[in-house]
């Protein structure tokens, strides 16, 4: 059903010769620009891995069981968004609104959970400019962290327009690609936390 409603939403010029829309070739090809930036950050960050000379050191402010629970906070958000996008295939726009709220308060919730570990790791003694692995750190989380926050305003945007009747059954495919955004987001969480908070020192 839900390729039905999307396929009405959308007449076949606002499909590429590939088949597909304008609207998804475009956030792919953001994505893809963006994952570039994102490697090359983690290249970075490992570039200067186990260079840390001066205190604190990886091992001594990180907080695996904690930060834990905000990927798996994270990774909730992403099956509410799912939830959300089926509801609106099935045009069920309270059960829509009702998931996606979910999913900005899931995304809100991990952004409250990262300032606090940022200011936990300052009264630690670590900062942007403590040493090599603050800086690569919090450059590299804090990337993210925007991208998160972007999102967020993003849902919320459409949760007020679907208020408003400015987002219906009809916007299906717009909705997708916003989808495809927050998923991105949370992939890449998934990877930091893999490699940053998990790998050995």
């Amino acid at each position: 059903m839900g390729h039905s409603v999307t396929a009405q939403a959308h007449p076949a010029g606002e499909h590429t010769t590939t088949g597909i829309s304008h609207n998804r070739l475009m956030m792919w090809t953001f994505l893809a620009s963006d994952c570039m930036f994102f490697v090359s950050l983690i290249w970075v960050y490992f570039a200067y891995r186990g260079r840390y000379f001066e205190p604190p050191y990886p091992r001594d402010v990180l907080d695996i069981p904690y930060t834990s629970v905000s990927a798996a906070v994270l990774l909730l958000s992403s099956f509410a968004i799912v939830m959300s996008l089926t509801a609106l295939e099935r045009g069920d726009m309270r059960g829509f609104r009702g998931w996606l709220l979910g999913t900005i308060l899931l995304g809100a919730l991990f952004l409250g959970g990262q300032y606090y570990e940022f200011t936990t790791f300052y009264h630690e003694g670590l900062t942007l400019t403590s040493n090599l692995f603050g800086t690569t750190f919090f450059v590299l989380t804090g990337f993210h962290g925007t991208h998160v926050f972007i999102g967020i305003v993003w849902l919320l945007v459409q949760w007020l327009l679907s208020l408003f009747g400015k987002l219906t059954t009809a916007h299906v495919e717009r909705f997708f690609v916003t989808t495809l955004y927050w998923h991105f987001v949370d992939i890449v969480w998934i990877v930091i936390f893999m490699l940053v908070y998990l790998m050995p020192y």
